[in-house]
């Protein structure tokens, strides 16, 4: 049986990820950085620096995920508020099960 063997560019799919894929735009950089690692928490300067996008935008994305209930503030270090993915909010699990849908079509 011949099989056709698919190559992936991993660094341009790392590149861009699967919701800004889509949604072109600093929030939904920030919620492929935050699904990805929703394990962790970051402060906003991490947020901002790994997610490719200012402090300052990243800032008042944050803001905005954190009333929405996306983002949830997990404790300080020093003068850093940390935040991390809520995976128990009902739009934080919606766009993850989106984020992974759009990844694994892209894969196929």
């Amino acid at each position: 049986m011949i099989t056709e063997s698919k190559t992936i560019d991993s660094k341009a799919v790392l590149e861009v990820g699967p919701l800004q894929s889509m949604f072109p735009c600093s929030t939904s950089k920030i919620m492929d950085f935050m699904i990805t690692f929703h394990r962790y928490d970051y402060s906003i300067s991490d947020i901002g620096k790994h997610s490719g996008i200012t402090f300052k935008t990243a800032l008042n994305e944050v803001k905005k995920l954190e009333e929405q209930g996306v983002l949830i503030r997990t404790r300080n270090v020093g003068k850093a508020i940390m935040f991390q993915f809520n995976s128990e909010s009902i739009q934080a699990k919606s766009l993850r099960k989106l984020c992974l849908d759009i990844a694994k079509s892209r894969i196929n």
